[in-house]
């Protein structure tokens, strides 16, 4: 009973200056995961001038840059996705935080600086051991949030959690863009040989950066008690969960009630085990659906982003490029263009409106609108060229800026919470990160087959890929996009107004709630 007591409070706790501090301690590794993700385009981009000259590098190395942060992203999210129901979501919390924070710096030192095998076999082990942090922070942080948080407003604290990812895109890209021109000027004067040696500090430099946010959030990440959650319903302490609610936020004292236990006796039906039968038969169809839909929108986001940097094209000068750093500062320019116009609003629309909406109805209304544009943007694909040069395709921004502002006010965003809502507390860490993991292999998917559908003949330096190959491409990624319209109809639930509690099958639990009418019954 005392547990109920205390789960019912947290629902209905009123908002306060913690839970918006808790956003910005969770939200900025998001911050920083997206920097780190995305500021590898505009970096591989001078590692190729500066390393392959007019070789350039080759799509197998390409594709496996692309793919080696994301990989070790999915093992991430597995493995520390199950430490977070097992030891805990704090104490795995700020491992992850280390392992971003020390890669980041170690991307940038890259061991070499002439060799350019051991410099891409030093980068390429450094954004593996990224990814393992990032995706690592994934689960915890949808965790941690959805359970501080009150079932009213949950959904837009995790939403607003997710959100400080576009601010991480859009700091990439000042980012690079600060340190291209300020290196770009400073060299004007330089020797060649002078010049040579501050290019190869210029991209260490942008991927060093990326390690600043996330140290500076260490020391509050640490300071983070265990979520209440987490206390009362795995590690069986009513009485600790409300001790440490109490030092961070105003929860009136429930757990002292005469004649009550602190923690509900066991029962058998809450033994069952992660993958039993049990388990199947209840959250199957949610884990599921969970992964299926982030799967989908992650072949189609990353996907988006590589053909963002590929094929469009803000500038009107030639392709080929006289300086090292025009490349990754075009690049960082239409992404930041991107960002501020269209990702962030995607992510604080949804912020509005995921607890008025739903998560369902958003999910579907961004899936559909993504197919649309894509499916409308693969029959005259050609029209973005001439025949006797390169055109300047401002408009199709307009293109990409609809796609990015329904993916994330849509299910790039719902499916980061969707994972957080629908399981157990002891099981909800670990599905959450397959749900992620699922995602990470879309992702590869999605940018290497890309790379390889659109491969360019050696023999032509078209900055463009292949134009019948990308009209294809387009085609796809609607009708991936169709297949998460289906995938969420059929078989994702709403989570909108319930407590996390109704997805604990205990009988106790269900039968104390349903006397005292402490909890929603279950849909």
């Amino acid at each position: 009973m005392a547990v109920l007591r205390l789960l019912s409070a947290l629902d209905v706790v009123r908002i306060q200056l913690y839970h918006f501090k808790a956003i910005i301690i969770a939200g900025m590794s998001l911050f920083t995961d997206a920097y780190d993700l995305f500021c590898i385009a505009p970096v591989l981009k001078m590692v190729g001038e500066i390393y392959y000259h007019e070789d350039s590098i080759g799509t197998p190395l390409l594709s496996t840059f692309y793919a080696i942060a994301l990989l070790g992203a999915a093992l991430g999210q597995l493995f520390v996705g199950y430490l977070g129901d097992r030891l805990g979501r704090r104490r795995v919390y700020g491992l992850c935080l280390m392992i971003m924070v020390l890669s980041s710096f170690g991307c940038g030192f890259s061991v070499c600086t002439t060799r350019r095998s051991c410099v891409m076999a030093s980068l390429g082990f450094f954004r593996f051991a990224l990814g393992l942090g990032i995706g690592g922070d994934y689960p915890l942080s949808a965790t941690i949030m959805s359970e501080f948080a009150n079932k009213r407003s949950r959904g837009s604290f995790i939403a607003a959690v997710f959100s400080l990812q576009g601010l991480g895109i859009l700091m990439s890209s000042a980012v690079t863009m600060s340190v291209c021109s300020a290196f770009k000027k400073a060299g004007e004067r330089s020797s060649e040989k002078t010049r040579a040696e501050e290019s190869d500090i210029a991209w260490r430099l942008i991927l060093m950066i990326g390690a600043i946010p996330a140290a500076l959030t260490f020391y509050w990440r640490m300071r983070m008690p265990e979520t209440a959650r987490y206390t009362a319903l795995v590690e069986k302490n009513a009485f600790q969960a409300e001790k440490d609610m109490q030092k961070v936020m105003s929860v009136c004292k429930v757990s002292q009630v005469e004649d009550l236990p602190e923690e509900p006796p066991s029962s058998s039906s809450s033994s069952y085990k992660l993958f039993s039968r049990r388990f199947f038969s209840l959250h199957g169809r949610d884990l599921f659906a969970a992964s299926a839909n982030w799967f989908l929108v992650d072949v189609v986001f990353y996907t988006s982003n590589l053909l963002l940097s590929q094929i469009v094209n803000l500038s009107d000068k030639p392709a080929s490029i006289s300086n090292v750093y025009d490349s990754a500062f075009e690049a960082a320019k239409v992404a930041a263009i991107v960002a501020a116009c269209s990702t962030i609003p995607g992510y604080w629309f949804t912020v509005y409106f995921i607890d008025r909406v739903g998560r369902v109805k958003i999910q579907i209304m961004g899936f559909f609108f993504m197919a649309v544009v894509y499916l409308a943007a693969g029959i005259p694909y050609s029209w973005y060229r001439s025949d006797h040069g390169y055109t300047s395709n401002k408009c199709s921004v307009v293109l990409y800026g609809l796609i990015f502002f329904f993916s994330n006010f849509g299910p790039n965003t719902t499916t980061f919470i969707i994972p957080a809502e629908l399981f157990p507390a002891r099981f909800r860490s670990t599905c959450h990160g397959i749900s992620g993991a699922a995602g990470k292999l879309g992702a590869i998917v999605g940018t290497v087959g890309f790379l390889w559908g659109t491969k360019r003949d050696e023999e032509h330096k078209d900055v463009f890929p292949d134009v019948k190959r990308v009209r294809i491409a387009f085609l796809i990624l609607g009708g991936v996009c169709i297949a998460g319209v289906l995938v969420t109809y059929f078989c994702t639930r709403e989570t909108m107004g319930r407590s996390l509690e109704e997805n604990e099958e205990d009988e106790i639990i269900t039968r104390m709630s349903s006397a005292d009418e402490l909890l929603p019954r279950r849909q």
